[in-house]
């Protein structure tokens, strides 16, 4: 049975945002796009995944990153047409500057996050995100969008074993022999299964915000 501790719910928090009107739609997963163009390298030096995340009610912001492991976007006609990323669960990190109460390490938290509690990173050393679509964003970007958003990107996204369709804005840009892209979204953690609580009615659960807010930045080269 899980115990309820300080540490359990400052760990929580680092996962977790308040922002339930931003969330993305999400479905069940699609088939995935076809690689077509030429392939280019995901620059993993320069490219990552970060997060942010709150108690309920915007309490104890925490933010780190993730590392990526692989990654390719094939490229046709200056666009994107496709692209899979590989996240390293094992490299998730907390910020040290997110963390201001004494009595809190970053180092506790990363090890909770790991854990069995959330993502039982021994058994799931992998996430991936395969993209499943890019299209022209039509229409005003939501306003957590990140500046400068141009498409839609929607793809598959696979966390602890389950795989769900995600679409969000985002800034694309493809120009000499180089490409990038740019995105910032909310997923509920529970649409994959991840539940702290044993139930909704389990404090460990309704104290935490079911929210993650997920940035994307990838650099690749052909």
């Amino acid at each position: 049975m899980k115990k309820l501790t300080v540490l359990a719910f400052a760990g929580a928090a680092l996962l977790f945002t308040a922002c339930n009107d931003k969330k993305e739609t999400v479905k069940d997963a699609q088939e995935v796009a076809a690689k077509t163009g030429d392939a280019y390298k995901v620059d993993l030096a320069t490219s990552n995944v970060n997060w942010k995340a709150f108690h309920k009610g915007g309490f104890a912001p925490r933010w780190g990153t993730l590392n990526l492991k692989s990654g390719e976007l094939t490229i046709a006609d200056n666009a994107v047409t496709s692209g899979d990323f590989v996240i390293d669960m094992t490299t998730l990190k907390v910020d040290p500057a997110s963390v201001t109460e004494a009595d809190k390490k970053p180092a506790d938290l990363e090890k909770h996050l790991k854990s069995a509690d959330f993502f039982n990173v021994e058994k799931n050393q992998t996430s991936d995100f395969k993209i499943t679509s890019v299209a022209d964003l039509t229409g005003t970007p939501a306003k957590d969008a990140v500046a400068g958003a141009n498409k839609t990107i929607s793809g598959n996204l696979t966390l602890q074993g389950k795989t769900l369709n995600v679409s969000f804005p985002a800034k694309v840009t493809v120009a000499e022999g180089k490409a990038a892209i740019e995105a910032k979204f909310t997923v509920n953690r529970t649409d994959w299964g991840i539940k702290f609580g044993t139930d909704e009615t389990d404090p460990a659960e309704w104290m935490i915000s079911k929210d993650i807010e997920i940035g994307i930045n990838v650099n690749a080269a052909k």
